[in-house]
């Protein structure tokens, strides 16, 4: 395979130091671009000093015209309102897209429906290999369960995390109503405060706790009639989302226009 060029949105991230860091450690990818708010402090610094490794001499830039041009392929963990625009700029320039930024509001989701007409976009709440093994496993034991398990999804990420609930904790709830056959928005309950009422049948619960540096822990909750089945994932590096996201690219360089995910990458639907 000859070399990627790859190209990072919100590449002085979290998640956009670590992918500089393992684009450059990959001897089949190329690192040519990184983009950023034009806001960031980090813009004219060298991505590479940014992620605390070695120059790369690829250079953050809020340049979005050079950016793409560059690209064969972009990895996206940008901010939520930057997205249409990115993904306008990558089909314009013949890029493939792999999106991993969460919080998306429905006009933005229409519009990578829209693009993925004519480029190939892999769009997943999470990266992880073993988190989609976990959404694989939710969506069967969903089925195999019926609603006297009372379904509840928890999730505990760092205090600097904007989004609430998680698009995993989402995703997880999305999951156990496909597992259901029933509508997440119909079923889904997010909040409990005073007295509320007995639990209804076939809810299917969120909690959310925030604080330190948790990278990312979620545990799907099936709780029955005198016993009580649990599923958890805890992430204890962004290293995982990195190597995820890269095995995507590799696989969606060579597929056709589409909307896939990461359950597609792994074989799981």
């Amino acid at each position: 395979m000859s070399d990627i060029k790859v190209g990072i949105c919100g590449a002085a991230g979290r998640m956009g130091r670590t992918l500089v860091k393992e684009v450059t450690l990959d001897e089949t990818l190329q690192l040519t671009a990184a983009l950023e708010n034009s806001k960031h402090t980090d813009i004219g610094k060298d991505s590479g000093i940014v992620a605390g490794i070695q120059k790369s001499g690829v250079i953050i830039s809020d340049d979005q015209n050079n950016f793409f041009s560059t690209a064969d392929a972009v990895i996206d963990f940008s901010l939520a309102n930057t997205v249409a625009s990115n993904i306008k700029k990558a089909s314009e320039n013949g890029c493939c897209y792999v999106l991993g930024t969460t919080g998306l509001d429905t006009e933005s989701l229409n519009i990578i429906k829209k693009y993925s007409e004519n480029m190939a976009i892999i769009m997943s709440s999470n990266m992880s290999v073993g988190v989609n093994i976990a959404l694989y496993l939710t969506r069967r034991i969903a089925g195999m369960l019926d609603e006297e398990f009372d379904a509840e999804i928890h999730e505990i990420h760092h205090k600097e995390k904007i989004d609430s609930p998680s698009g995993t904790a989402i995703s997880l709830g999305k999951a156990v109503a496909e597992g259901r056959k029933v509508d997440l928005a119909q079923k889904s309950l997010f909040s409990r405060v005073g007295e509320v009422g007995e639990r209804k049948k076939g809810q299917i619960g969120f909690s959310v706790q925030r604080g330190g540096d948790v990278v990312g822990d979620h545990t799907v909750t099936f709780a029955g009639p005198g016993e009580r089945l649990e599923l958890s994932h805890k992430a204890t590096s962004r290293v995982i989302f990195a190597k995820g996201a890269i095995r995507g690219l590799k696989w969606l360089i060579s597929k056709p226009p589409g909307l896939y995910d990461m359950q597609d990458v792994l074989g799981l639907k």
